[in-house]
C-alpha cells in the first residue's frame, strides 16, 4: 500500500466559501505530505515505501435539469448542467484559481440549489506537480538516485490528462461519475508546468485577456508601452512582467504580491513563447505572446492557456492579402476560416464550422475606426471582413499547378497567414472567446512579395497602430462585461457546468 497522509472524511457544503476552504485543506495536506517525502528523499533518507499524494475533488448530485428561464435571466452559458447525474472533477492549485473555483461552486449551487461533496480523490498528484517554483529536483541528482524516485513516486500519467472531455468524445465507465469541468486536475498541472517552459514566466501572471503574435515588431512595442504605462501614476496598470518574472511596478505603489514571491531574472535568451504581461486587478489585464511563426506553435500555446480559462484572445499578426483590391497596410477581420493547419485534425474534424463571434467581431471593428477615426466608407477602404486561410507550407506559392490557390480562390479567402485558424479553432474547441485582425504585408498573388526594406518600412508604420487596437477592443470588451462573452455558440449540447 502507498505511503498517504491520513484519510479526510468527505464533506458537504452549503456554500462555496466553505467548499473552497475545504479544497485547499486538503490541497495543502497531500502537496505537504509529497514535500516532506520528496526533501526526505534527496536527502539521502530511506522512504518507508512508495509515496503517494491525491487531488482533492468536488462532486454534486444533481436530481433535475436547470430551469432555462432562471438561465436566460442569468445570461450564462455556463454554471449548470443539461439533465440530473452525478458530476465530478479534480481540483488543483486552489491558491491561483480560488476565484474561478468560488464562482463555477456558487452558479452551480443557485442553479440546481445542490450541496457540494468535497473530499480527496484517488487520482495521484505525479511528483514533478507538486514542486515549488523554480525547484529542480531531479537535476540536483545522480542518475540512479533519480530512478529510484521513478519507483517511489507518481508520475504524469497520460491517460489522466487527455482531452477528450473538450473534445466531446469521453465516455464514463460503468458508475463514472459525468464530469464538472473540460480539464480534470493532472492536466490542469501539466500545463502550467508547460506555460513555465515556453513563455519564460509563471502561470500566475497571465491576464484574462491574451493577444498572440506572429512578430517580435509588436512585442518590441508592447515593451515600451507597458514600461511607458508603469511611469504613469495614472495608468489603470499596476505591474509589468516580462520573461524571467521580470516585474516593473507602476510608479508610486508598492511592489506586486500576486505573482510569485521571487525576484526576478531576465533569462540568458528568450524561450521558445515569450509573454508579456500587463497587470490590473482581478487578472483585467492583457497578456501578449509571440508564438512565432506556424500552426504547431499556435496549436501548442493555446492548448495550455487554456486551462488558465481566459475571457478572450485574440490573434494579431501580419497575413499575406489575396485580393488586389487590397493595399499594403490594410486590415482583415476574420469571419471564417479555412483550415489547411492540419494540427488539429485529429482532436477537431474539419467539418466542424468554426463560427465568429458578435461580441469580439463588433469590439474589433470599433477599435479600428476608434484608433483610425475613420467612419463609414473610410473604414471599409482599409478594414475588409472576409475568410482568412491558415496553411502549414509556408511557402504555398511554389506548389506545382497553383492547386492552393484554386483552393484559396474557391474559399473567397481575401487573406492567409499560419497560425490565425488554429488559434481560432482551438478557441472553440476550449470553449475561449476568439478573434483575429490582421494586417497586410505583402501581395504574392500580385507581384508584391516581402522584401526586406519594404518589410522594414510597412513594419514601423503599421505596428504601433495595429497594437493599440488590439488593446482598445480589450478594453471595449472588459467595459461589456465578460460573462456575456462566454457564448452559447462555443457550448455542446451535454456542456459540463464549470466555465
Amino acid at each position: 500500500m502507498p505511503h498517504m497522509p491520513a484519510f479526510v472524511s468527505p464533506t458537504r457544503h452549503a456554500d462555496p466559501e466553505s467548499a473552497l476552504a475545504k479544497v485547499r485543506d486538503i490541497y495543502a495536506q497531500q502537496i505537504s505530505h509529497l514535500r516532506d517525502a520528496v526533501a526526505r528523499f534527496t536527502s539521502g533518507a530511506t522512504l518507508p515505501g512508495r509515496v503517494r499524494g491525491c487531488y482533492p475533488y468536488v462532486r454534486a448530485h444533481v436530481e433535475s435539469g436547470a430551469r432555462q428561464q432562471q438561465l436566460e435571466s442569468q445570461g450564462l452559458s455556463y454554471g449548470f448542467v443539461a439533465k440530473p447525474g452525478r458530476y465530478e472533477t479534480t481540483l488543483t492549485r486552489p491558491d491561483m484559481y480560488a476565484g474561478y473555483y468560488r464562482e463555477q461552486f456558487r452558479l452551480l449551487q443557485e442553479n440546481h440549489g445542490v450541496e457540494l461533496e468535497v473530499g480527496t480523490s484517488t487520482q495521484p498528484i505525479p511528483v514533478h506537480f507538486s514542486f515549488a517554483e523554480n525547484d529542480h529536483i531531479e537535476g540536483t541528482m545522480p542518475p540512479e538516485r533519480r530512478v529510484l524516485m521513478r519507483e517511489l513516486f507518481d508520475l504524469p500519467d497520460l491517460e489522466a490528462m487527455d482531452d477528450g472531455i473538450a473534445n466531446g468524445t469521453w465516455e464514463p465507465g460503468p458508475g463514472e461519475a459525468q464530469p464538472l469541468s473540460l480539464f480534470p486536475a493532472a492536466r490542469v498541472d501539466y500545463s502550467l508546468q508547460r506555460l513555465r517552459h515556453y513563455t519564460g514566466t509563471a502561470p500566475e501572471w497571465f491576464q484574462n485577456f491574451v493577444l498572440f503574435t506572429n512578430y517580435q515588431f509588436y512585442i518590441d512595442e508592447f515593451v515600451r508601452l507597458g514600461h511607458e504605462a508603469m511611469t504613469d501614476a495614472n495608468s489603470e496598470y499596476s505591474a509589468f512582467v516580462e520573461p524571467g518574472n521580470v516585474l516593473t511596478t507602476r510608479v508610486g505603489l508598492p511592489p506586486d504580491t500576486t505573482g510569485p514571491a521571487l525576484p526576478g531574472v531576465a533569462p540568458a535568451r528568450l524561450p521558445q513563447m515569450p509573454a508579456y504581461h500587463l497587470l490590473r486587478p482581478g487578472r483585467g489585464g492583457i497578456t501578449m505572446v509571440n508564438i512565432g511563426v506556424g500552426p504547431a506553435n499556435a496549436k501548442t500555446i493555446t492548448d495550455h492557456i487554456a486551462v488558465l480559462r481566459p475571457h478572450a484572445w485574440m490573434m494579431l499578426g501580419h497575413c499575406a492579402g489575396l485580393r488586389n483590391s487590397q493595399q499594403l497596410g490594410d486590415y482583415v477581420l476574420a469571419h471564417a476560416y479555412v483550415r489547411e493547419d492540419h494540427v488539429l485534425d485529429e482532436d477537431l474534424p474539419l467539418w466542424v464550422p468554426i463560427p465568429a463571434l458578435a461580441e469580439i467581431q463588433l469590439a474589433l471593428e470599433r477599435a479600428v475606426g476608434d484608433v483610425t477615426q475613420c467612419a463609414g466608407a473610410d473604414l471599409k477602404r482599409i478594414m475588409r471582413t472576409g475568410t482568412v486561410a491558415s496553411t502549414d507550407n509556408r511557402n504555398w506559392e511554389l506548389l506545382a499547378g497553383n492547386r492552393a490557390q484554386r483552393r484559396f480562390s474557391q474559399s473567397r479567402a481575401v487573406a492567409l497567414d499560419m497560425e490565425s485558424a488554429t488559434i481560432a479553432a482551438n478557441g472553440f474547441r476550449f470553449r475561449v472567446p476568439y478573434g483575429t485582425l490582421l494586417c497586410v504585408s505583402d501581395k504574392p498573388l500580385h507581384g508584391e512579395i516581402k522584401l526586406p526594406g519594404m518589410a522594414n518600412q510597412f513594419y514601423r508604420e503599421r505596428v504601433d497602430q495595429h497594437l493599440r487596437i488590439g488593446m482598445r477592443a480589450i478594453e471595449i470588451l472588459r467595459a461589456g462585461g465578460t460573462q456575456r462573452l462566454h457564448s452559447r455558440k462555443l457550448r455542446s449540447f451535454d456542456e459540463v457546468a464549470f466555465q
